[in-house]
């Protein structure tokens, strides 16, 4: 149970010490709460409710107000005339009797419907111990005061989310993963109005998390679903097992699957993230097929080979731009074999810097087939083409078939948004590429998402959801400044649409803006 109330700075929330011997976050500082019972769930006529609240939630709040008595002393209830519980009322009742029948016999009544669900929080799947926990807020009652009941819960204080976290920093205040993320959250709402209204609309946690752990710098770093390393984890390590590091390298392939293996170019930076993945697909018995050899580079080049034994057997590159295609001939020339280069011709429009000849050209809807004999028997890996102009004009989507992955090239990335740069770019393309993306989740059952830059992407559907309602939201944005600055350039429409980016990622911007800038002129009267 989340206590808030307004202070001078802004919200505090009421947080108490766990003791020392506690089997789950011993000495750590959190919100009040316990366990469920079975009396909670028949106390539902001693409490008030909202038509829109649940049997379950109901019985959770019920829970959330006994727990917030037993161990702080702080009632949530009214007497029949709406007058608040008193300190007389609270000084009557047993913290260790039964709850609710005492709140009855002296004619209080449980305040349920003052109680919402915050977040719905499921402890990490590598944990031995794990628990189901609904996050509840309420707003503390005036003219009462948190005792703590010395025994589970200690020290009650009441702290702002920003100093509870920099206290953490500082190592003062020690919390954990869930309760950091909670109050970063809470960070977001200037008042607990806010918080109590934005729980209200659908009467739905705000959010759901079952945190995945990862390893980072050689430590154990835990990451919730709209985390960046989120999809990558839950890929991996679908049970949940604590293995796979996370750091960025590029001397050696990361494996992803038994069949899929990425290597990271060594050529990090603004537009490139931590570098240009290329992926590797296949096992000994059908040979490797190379997604985005990457740059030029010698050494990025060389490793793409050695991780294949030099059983290259196809070379397909999703569109021209420098980062991506160049490396293609020179792994190409290492390859006995001779594997072909495969894509799309890039088109006039592309820059000088981004032209592109494949040995072939590349259909939509054709397939790529790898195939062998292992010592499981006949194995095949299948890629499925898919035309996606937008962010290039020969752009190409990879899905492999078998595994329910799709390789989106620079069309869709994780941690930031393609650029759209005019003639070779077109946002209507993109956005109608996004929908045939959309498309191809629900057919092949796509759940992960392998980008060019970035880790892996969980949440296919979702993410390209999100991703279009993204630009079209942009877009609205960059319409308002076009028609609050009828006359203005490009420039003065980048600031106003772009206010929330930094200005020195303004000219880049400024690239998909005139992409935007495109796509409504083409929808303006006269223009078909």
């Amino acid at each position: 149970m989340l206590l808030l109330r307004d202070g001078p700075q802004g919200i505090e929330v009421l947080m108490t010490r766990r003791s020392m011997t506690a089997s789950f976050a011993p000495g750590a500082y959190v919100f009040p709460g316990g366990g469920i019972d079975a009396a909670d769930a028949q106390a539902h006529a001693h409490s008030r409710r909202r038509d829109s609240q649940s049997d379950l939630h109901l019985t959770q709040a019920i829970a959330a107000i006994r727990e917030s008595f037993e161990e702080l002393g702080v009632l949530l209830a009214t007497h029949a005339d709406g007058r608040a519980a008193t300190t007389e009322d609270i000084a009557a009742l047993d913290r260790k009797a039964p709850f609710a029948a005492q709140c009855a016999a002296r004619g209080l009544t449980l305040m349920g419907e003052q109680v919402y669900v915050l977040a719905h929080w499921i402890t990490d799947r590598d944990l031995p111990r794990r628990f189901d926990v609904p996050f509840l807020v309420a707003r503390m009652p005036e003219g009462q005061n948190p005792v703590a009941d010395e025994a589970e819960q200690f020290e009650p204080v009441w702290i702002s989310p920003a100093q509870a976290l920099a206290q953490h920093a500082a190592g003062t205040f020690f919390i954990i993963f869930p309760t950091i993320r909670t109050l970063e959250r809470l960070q977001s709402f200037a008042t607990v109005d806010a918080v109590l209204s934005a729980c209200a609309v659908n009467d739905e946690p705000l959010w759901t998390s079952c945190p995945r752990g990862g390893l980072l710098a050689g430590k154990e770093e835990r990451y919730m679903e709209h985390d960046a390393a989120f999809g990558e984890l839950a890929l991996v390590s679908p049970d949940g097992q604590i293995v796979h590091a996370l750091d960025w390298q590029s001397e050696r392939p990361v494996p992803l699957l038994k069949n899929l293996m990425r290597l990271t170019a060594p050529n990090p930076g603004v537009m490139t993230g931590p570098g240009t993945n290329s992926y590797i697909v296949g096992d000994p018995a059908t040979g490797y097929l190379v997604v985005d050899p990457g740059p030029a580079d010698e050494g990025h080049v060389q490793a793409l080979w050695r991780a294949t034994g030099g059983q290259i057997r196809m070379i397909v590159c999703t569109h021209s731009h420098a980062d991506h295609s160049p490396g293609a001939k020179p792994l190409q020339a290492l390859c006995s074999h001779t594997p072909p280069i495969l894509g799309l011709h890039s088109k006039p429009t592309a820059r000088a810097n981004s032209f592109f000849a494949p040995d072939r050209e590349l259909a939509h809807g054709e397939q790529l087939i790898l195939q062998g004999s292992g010592p499981e028997g006949e194995v095949t890996h299948t890629l499925r083409v898919l035309h996606t102009p937008g962010h290039a004009a020969n752009h190409l989507c990879l899905v492999l078939e078998e595994d329910g992955l799709l390789f989106s090239g620079d069309h869709v990335l994780n941690g930031s948004t393609t650029v759209i740069d005019p003639p070779d770019g077109n946002m209507n393309d993109y956005l109608n590429s996004l929908d045939l993306l959309a498309q191809a989740c629900d057919q092949f059952h796509i759940e992960f998402i392998l980008p060019a830059h970035g880790y892996v992407l969980g949440f296919a559907r979702t993410a390209i959801t999100q991703l279009k309602a993204h630009r079209l939201k942009r877009e609205a944005k960059i319409m308002a400044a076009m028609q609050a600055l009828p006359e203005g350039s490009l420039q003065d429409w980048v600031a106003h649409a772009y206010a929330d980016v930094p200005p020195r990622l303004w000219p880049v911007a400024a690239r998909s803006l005139q992409a935007h800038v495109d796509r409504i002129r083409s929808f303006a009267p006269g223009n078909d």
